[in-house]
C-alpha cells in the first residue's frame, strides 16, 4: 500500500527507478543551492554544509583529526565537505526511490536533513542565533516541495491498466518529469552560483580594509637575516617561508573575513585591574616590533611539513597585559592561563608565565612585510615563539581572558591535547627525498632543525647504523627561528638509510623514541631511505 492510495502496484521498471533516484538528487541539490543563497543574506557560516561540517569537526576524536591532517593535509576541510555532500547525495537517492511508494513521507523526510543542518547551526559556539537556522530550513523546505512535485510525474497515469509488451513504463509522465527536473536543475545551479557569489562578496569590507592598510614602520625592526642563514641547496626550503606556502591548520571551514575598522579586542579576567577594549588603530599607534619567528603545528609528524618561518610585525603582548595590571604567576599574579578567543569562537589557552617571560610574544598585524593574509588571521593574531600553535597561535583574535588552568579547558584540551605544549627539539631531512636514487659520490644531505626559544646547537647525521657525524650548521638568525644544516656524504652504491637528530642550546638531544602527535607533539628521528646508483 502507498500513503497516497490503496490501488494495486505493479513492478517498478529500471527506468522509472532511476528517474526516482534522480528526483531525490534534484531535491537535495535544490535544498543545498537555496540554502547557499539564503546564507548569503544571513552569513556564510550558517550554510548547512559549513554548519554540519563545523559540528563534525567539534565532535571528531583527536586521533581521527590527527589522521585527517596526516593524510589530507590542508585539504582536510575540502575532503570533509565533499564527504558531507556525498552522504547527502546517497540520502537523497534513497528518498527519491522511496517516494515511488511513500510520496508524502519520502518528500517530508527531506526536512530531516534540514533539521540536522538547523540544529548544527544553532548549536555552534559562534552561532548567530535563530537566523542561522534559516538557510537549512528554507533549503530543506524547497527540496521537499520539489521532490513531492517530481514524484507526481513518476506516478502511473493508469495504474490499473496492464503494461503493454515492450513498453512496461509507458504510463508515467516521462516528458513532464524531464522538463521539470531540467528546469529545477537549472534554477538550482543559478541559485547556488548566486549564493556563492554573494557569500564571496560578503567580506568585501574586510578585503577593502586590508587593501587600504599600510603598516607603519616598526619601532624595533628585525635585524637583517644573517648571510649564510639560508643554504642555497636544491631541495632545502627557503629560510623565510613565503605567505602562499606557509602551512595552515585550523578548524575554519569558511575563512573569517573581519573588517579591520570594526575589529575590537577585549582584555579582561582574573588579575586584570584595568580592563581594556582596543581598536585596530589603537594597536597601530603602539610601539610595533618586527621579529623572525618559526611556528610549528602540534600535528606535524616527524619530518612533516607543518612548520614555517616568517617575519612578523606586531605589538608586544606582555606590555599590553602589564598595562592592564596583569602579573605573571612568578610575580604573584592570580592567573596562570591566558585564554584567547577568535571570531569563530575557537579558544586557545597559553601559559601566562611564558607569554610574559621576556620572549617576543606578539599580537601580530603583519607577515613578511604585508598585512596578515586572511588565512593567517587578519587583522590580528597571536604569535608566541617556543609554543605549539594550539596553545599560542590564535588567529582572528577578538578576546583575551585571564584565568587559570584549573578553571577552564580550551577547545583542544577538551579533546585530549595537552594544556602546556612547548615545541620539541626536532630536525628534518629535506634532501635527498625518500626513495631518491642519487649517483655515487658526494651527495649533499641537508634540511632544517628547530627548537624555538632555545636555539639549535648541533645537528648530527647517521648513515645506516654507523656513528653519528656532525653536520655543518648554517648561520643562526635568532633562537626563535629554525636553522638549516648540511652534510656532504660520500655515498656508495646500494640502499642506505639516512637519519638526523638535533641538540638544542640547553644540551637536550632530540629523542629517538617515537611518539604520536597527541597530546603534545611528535617525537623521534627523521629518516629517509635512498638507493645510490
Amino acid at each position: 500500500m502507498t500513503d497516497d492510495d490503496e490501488k494495486p502496484r505493479r513492478p517498478t521498471g529500471p527506468l522509472r527507478l532511476a528517474a526516482s533516484a534522480l528526483a531525490g538528487v534534484a531535491g537535495g541539490f535544490a535544498a543545498i543551492a537555496v540554502a547557499e543563497l539564503v546564507s548569503a543574506a544571513v552569513r556564510p557560516q550558517a550554510g548547512p554544509v559549513v554548519a554540519v561540517g563545523g559540528a563534525a569537526i567539534d565532535r571528531t576524536p583527536a586521533a581521527v583529526k590527527d589522521w585527517a591532517v596526516r593524510n589530507f593535509g590542508t585539504a582536510d576541510k575540502l575532503v570533509l565537505q565533499l564527504g558531507i555532500l556525498a552522504v547527502l547525495a546517497l540520502f537523497s537517492m534513497a528518498l527519491g526511490m522511496a517516494v515511488l511508494r511513500f510520496r508524502r513521507t519520502g518528500a517530508a523526510c527531506v526536512l530531516v536533513f534540514g533539521a540536522v543542518g538547523a540544529l548544527a547551526a544553532a548549536t555552534r559556539p559562534d552561532t548567530g542565533g535563530f537566523t542561522d537556522t534559516l538557510p537549512s530550513l528554507v533549503g530543506a523546505g524547497t527540496g521537499a516541495v520539489l521532490l513531492y512535485v517530481l514524484a507526481g510525474r513518476l506516478q502511473r497515469r493508469h495504474p490499473a491498466t496492464p503494461a503493454t509488451a515492450g513498453e512496461p513504463e509507458a504510463d508515467w509522465d516521462r516528458r513532464g518529469f524531464v522538463v521539470l527536473a531540467s528546469a529545477a536543475a537549472l534554477a538550482s545551479t543559478g541559485a547556488g552560483a548566486l549564493g556563492r557569489s554573494l557569500n564571496g562578496a560578503s567580506g568585501h569590507g574586510a578585503v577593502a580594509s586590508r587593501d587600504r592598510l599600510v603598516l607603519p614602520a616598526p619601532t624595533s625592526p628585525a635585524a637583517p637575516v644573517p648571510r649564510g642563514a639560508g643554504l642555497r641547496i636544491p631541495g632545502v626550503v627557503p629560510f623565510i617561508t613565503p605567505n602562499s606556502d606557509f602551512y595552515r591548520v585550523d578548524t575554519a571551514l569558511v575563512v573569517p573575513k573581519v573588517d579591520a575598522g570594526a575589529w575590537r579586542l577585549r582584555v579582561h579576567g582574573k588579575g586584570v585591574t584595568r580592563p581594556r577594549t582596543l581598536s585596530f588603530d589603537d594597536l597601530l599607534r603602539r610601539e610595533l616590533v618586527e621579529r623572525d619567528i618559526t611556528l610549528t603545528c602540534v600535528s606535524n609528524e616527524v619530518g612533516g611539513p607543518y612548520v614555517g618561518n616568517a617575519r612578523w610585525i606586531g605589538v608586544r603582548l606582555a606590555d599590553l597585559l602589564a598595562e592592564c595590571g596583569v602579573r605573571p604567576p612568578s610575580r604573584g599574579g592570580p592567573a596562570d592561563q591566558l585564554v584567547a578567543r577568535s571570531v569563530d569562537a575557537m579558544t586557545i589557552g597559553s601559559p601566562v608565565e611564558d607569554v610574559m617571560d621576556g620572549r617576543d610574544a606578539l599580537l601580530a598585524v603583519g607577515m613578511n612585510g604585508e598585512p596578515l593574509p586572511f588565512e593567517h588571521g587578519f587583522p590580528v593574531r597571536m604569535v608566541v615563539p617556543g609554543l605549539y600553535g594550539f596553545v599560542s597561535a590564535c588567529k582572528w583574535i577578538r578576546d583575551i581572558e585571564l584565568t587559570t588552568f584549573d578553571a577552564y579547558d580550551p577547545y583542544w584540551v577538551r579533546r585530549g591535547w595537552a594544556r602546556r605544549a612547548p615545541v620539541r627539539t626536532e630536525s628534518r631531512i629535506d634532501t635527498p627525498k625518500p626513495f631518491a636514487r642519487p649517483k655515487a659520490g658526494t651527495v649533499m644531505v641537508a634540511g632544517v632543525a628547530w627548537a624555538q626559544h632555545r636555539g639549535i646547537d648541533k645537528v648530527e647525521v647517521r648513515v645506516d647504523d654507523g656513528p653519528w657525524q656532525e653536520a655543518r650548521l648554517a648561520a643562526e638568525d635568532t633562537a626563535d627561528t629554525w636553522r638549516q644544516w648540511s652534510f656532504p656524504w660520500g655515498a656508495t652504491k646500494g640502499g642506505h638509510t639516512l637519519t638526523v637528530r638535533a641538540t638544542d642550546r640547553t644540551g637536550r638531544t632530540q629523542t629517538g623514541k617515537r611518539a604520536r602527535t597527541i597530546p603534545d607533539g611528535a617525537g623521534g628521528w627523521h629518516s629517509v631511505v635512498v638507493t645510490v646508483e
